[in-house]
């Protein structure tokens, strides 16, 4: 069985797909000021740009006010959102794996993972945060059964160490009462 075919393993499948806010968006042309204050007063650490057609063009961060406004100088009044927004970024489609892309962000160390449609329509904003809520408990689940595999397969040398050690117990027990 392939690992699409399981239930939530994709990236539409986990609640965070439906639950979180719609990310913000913005056309390229908008100020950084008006786009931060917004991003202040709903609590969001991005923006994303979007084209005409509602497509993904880019995205600002907090990181990318610090490092090309702040550090540069500019304006944040004067200065569009374009002329700072991320252009290289990754784009994920609904129907891709979480673990693929848990694994892309992890070594490509990225933070944010933009997802879209089809036609390249912007769904939803997944983070590092959200990626690691559905990897704790898949862990714990597999730290489990990983136990319970070991143990069932050393099934022979956990009972002639335990016998050796009762074995040791009642030695000791014995002598001692003599």
């Amino acid at each position: 069985m392939a690992a699409t075919d399981h239930a939530g393993m994709r990236l539409r499948d986990r609640p965070e797909f439906t639950s979180k806010k719609r990310p913000l968006t913005r056309t390229r042309d908008v100020m950084v000021s008006d786009a931060v204050a917004e991003m202040t007063e709903k609590g969001f650490g991005s923006v994303v740009i979007v084209d005409g057609d509602e497509k993904v063009i880019g995205i600002v961060t907090e990181r990318d006010l610090m490092r090309k406004l702040i550090n540069k100088g500019l304006d944040p009044k004067t200065t569009p959102l374009g002329d700072i927004m991320t252009t290289e970024l990754r784009l994920a489609n609904e129907n891709d794996e979480v673990l693929n892309w848990l694994r892309i962000m992890s070594n490509e160390r990225f933070r944010r993972l933009p997802v879209v449609d089809s036609e390249g329509r912007l769904k939803a904003v997944f983070s590092q945060g959200d990626f690691v809520s559905y990897t704790w408990p898949d862990l714990i689940y597999q730290a489990k059964n990983l136990a319970r595999a070991h143990v069932s397969q050393n099934y022979g040398i956990w009972m002639i160490g335990g016998g050796i050690m009762l074995y040791t117990i009642l030695m000791i027990l014995l002598v001692s009462n003599l």
